[in-house]
């Protein structure tokens, strides 16, 4: 890697209107953006309430009646004159990064922003039943004080069980459970004919059930979905470690942290959840934590840190201490612990509000965090969306544990952002080849983390503004970019599509694979109804002329890689 050592050198980049608007955006952040979140949480929270209060033979009947309005609307479409069909969330509702421009296209909306119900905790079969717009907050809410959580937990409270499954889910558990969509056990979908299936592993939708996720729900729409639980404990023991060297030498310590032997899966030493944070070039702080009891947190000597207090220090701020202090373990209460980047939204809360991790700053307001990111989106203007697309980058690089260290290199050399988040997941072996899979031959390789039948990747979040842009130097972002999806291609890794991304379509099936997924679109009518996922995830305004060409229902993927017979 001797090729990376010798850094970029870029020239000086001239300032603009539009740097000195973002430099000050903290202003609207503060009057405008904070205030109306604060609201619209506290709102929100009230429907939550308001549902929880209702039987459970009361949420099904509505979940029912909503089913059927949407089934209704669908056979309402005419296929010659209406567009695609989407959901009717505005654009700018999305937590994602990427712009939703399809919906500026013409298109078909179906409303289903009345799917935001828990319908059943089901204790027997360890289920969770929930309508797509339940958030993180609204389940943990729920679950943590019967001692059950969904196995995986994503980290921020506004992220949606919809989004997570058609899109993109993962956690510090997810070195145990894989993404959040290998923990779906049924989907309820409405297809495009206005059927209404229960899609299993094991049931005649079985292909379906393997489609639907990162399919952005192109396939159909998404009704509810049962979910793992796992038992629980009060609190999470999490131990903070040092770890320095150079970025190969950290990346093993990640590595080291938590991934025993090959098929080492009764090890002891394997945590129940897992994160590590790389604050520069040499220095990071890996974290492991385990399910404990509330007598074992409190017994004498054992210290408890409620990081949920809104003048608590942020989250990735604390955890930085371990460098100065040395190795520690506290005890955190575990819904808090869960949604311990909610605050700060990461790192990404120092970019907009610059005095926000202040003491004084989240002793007076701290209570008003986080901003809500799609009002933030809904506030910045075209502008300030092509800046930030430009001189500002949020991305998950997802690869193979063993390229961790490549992975690193390549960031610290083409991007120079700091902090970055590790993260592991399995990536399963499973009955027929989705659109992300891992290695083939994977299990003969016998690499640390890997089982025979799942190899261990990590989520490199790339989240913050580049070092050549606070240097004042040019930095073409869309071009990083593209250089970072060449790079994942050329190392078997994905790209959520929940951000920005400038993959052509020939790159996005080369990265993605293609067979099961166009085949469910054939099989349950989706081609002609709802655009294609590279349609939907692509960067732009789409053109009238763009629907009009998906909708002409093409069978043929001239890009995609589908496996063929020998």
């Amino acid at each position: 890697m001797a090729d990376l050592e010798a850094p970029l050198v870029r020239p000086k980049r001239k300032k603009v209107w539009v740097d000195y608007f973002v430099q000050f955006r903290w202003i609207i952040v503060i009057f405008v953006v904070l205030p109306i979140s604060f609201t619209l949480y506290f709102l929100t929270y009230l429907g939550d309430v308001r549902s929880e209060w209702k039987s459970f033979e009361q949420r099904q009947k509505e979940h029912e009646e909503n089913v059927k309005k949407v089934q209704k609307r669908l056979k309402e479409r005419n296929p010659s004159k209406d567009g695609l069909v989407c959901t009717a969330r505005k654009p700018w509702i999305a937590v994602g990064m990427r712009n939703v421009d399809y919906k500026r296209a013409r298109h078909f909306e179906v409303d289903l922003s009345a799917f935001r119900n828990i319908l059943v905790i089901d204790k027997e079969r360890m289920i969770a039943k929930c309508e797509p717009l339940v958030n993180m907050g609204q389940i943990t809410r729920a679950s943590v004080p019967m001692n059950l959580a969904l196995a995986v937990v994503a980290e921020l409270d506004d992220l949606t069980v919809g989004g997570l499954i058609n899109g993109y889910g993962i956690e510090g558990s997810s070195h145990l459970y894989g993404l959040f969509s290998d923990t779906v056990v049924a989907y309820e979908i409405v297809l495009a004919d206005g059927r209404v299936v229960r899609a299993t592993k094991d049931n005649e939708y079985s292909d379906l059930f393997y489609a639907i996720p990162w399919s952005q729900g192109t396939l159909g729409l998404l009704m509810s979905a049962e979910i793992k639980l796992i038992p629980i404990k009060e609190y999470m023991k999490l131990t903070y470690k040092p770890v320095r060297g150079n970025v190969r030498d950290l990346a093993q310590a990640y590595i080291d942290s938590f991934a025993p032997d090959f098929d080492d899966e009764n090890n002891e030493k394997v945590p129940d959840f897992v994160e590590t944070m790389i604050y520069n070039p040499h220095e990071g702080v890996c974290m492991t934590g385990k399910y404990a009891s509330k007598e074992e947190a409190k017994m004498k000597g054992n210290k408890i840190n409620s990081v949920g207090w809104w003048f608590k220090p942020w989250f990735y701020q604390h955890a930085e201490t371990a460098l100065r202090k040395g190795e520690f373990v506290e005890y955190i209460p575990t819904r808090e612990y869960y949604h311990r980047h909610t605050r700060c939204l990461y790192w990404e809360g120092k970019l907009i509000l610059p005095f926000g991790d202040q003491w004084w700053f989240r002793f007076l307001f701290g209570w008003l965090m986080p901003p809500k990111v799609s009002l933030l989106k809904a506030t910045q203007g075209e502008a300030i969306r092509n800046y930030y697309h430009e001189m500002h980058v949020i991305q998950d690089m997802l690869v193979p544990l063993y390229k961790v260290p490549d992975a690193l290199e390549w960031v610290d050399r083409e991007m120079e952002i700091y902090p970055l988040w590790l993260c592991p997941h399995r990536l399963y072996k499973l009955p027929c080849k989705t659109m992300i899979y891992p290695e083939e031959g994977f299990e003969q390789e016998r690499r640390q983390g890997d089982t025979s039948y799942a190899q261990m990747y990590t989520d490199v979040g790339v989240y913050y503004t580049p070092g050549p842009v606070f240097r004042g130097e040019e930095f073409d972002g869309a071009d990083a970019v593209r250089r970072l999806e060449t790079w994942l291609i050329e190392n078997h890794g994905f790209q959520p599509q929940y951000a920005v991304s400038e993959l052509d379509e020939k790159k996005f099936w080369r990265m993605f694979d293609a067979g099961l997924y166009e085949k469910c679109r054939n099989k349950y009518g989706a081609v002609g109804t709802f655009m294609s996922v590279y349609y939907k995830s692509k960067k732009g305004r789409k053109t009238e002329k763009e629907v009009q060409e998906a909708e002409k229902a093409q069978v043929d993927t001239p890009y995609a890689e589908v496996d063929q017979p020998e």
